[in-house]
């Protein structure tokens, strides 16, 4: 499974923020969150961001954006 922590920056991730703007958000470096977001791409088996999100979405991992 992924973290509270993936979680969080799968759905930045999903809102199309760049890993610097991610690290900004959450208050960590941007090395940091590139770490994340290469781990969640290893455990989710994606080859890119834009699957990355898509997986996340068809399998629930973060829920539907607000307003749709």
């Amino acid at each position: 499974g992924i973290t509270d922590r993936e979680r969080e920056v799968l759905t930045l991730v999903g809102a199309g923020l760049t890993n610097a703007e991610i690290a900004e958000r959450l208050s960590i470096s941007a090395a940091t969150a590139k770490t994340y977001v290469t781990r969640l791409l290893a455990k989710l088996d994606a080859r890119d961001r834009v699957q990355l999100v898509i997986i996340a979405y068809e399998t629930g991992l973060v829920g539907a954006r607000p307003g749709t």
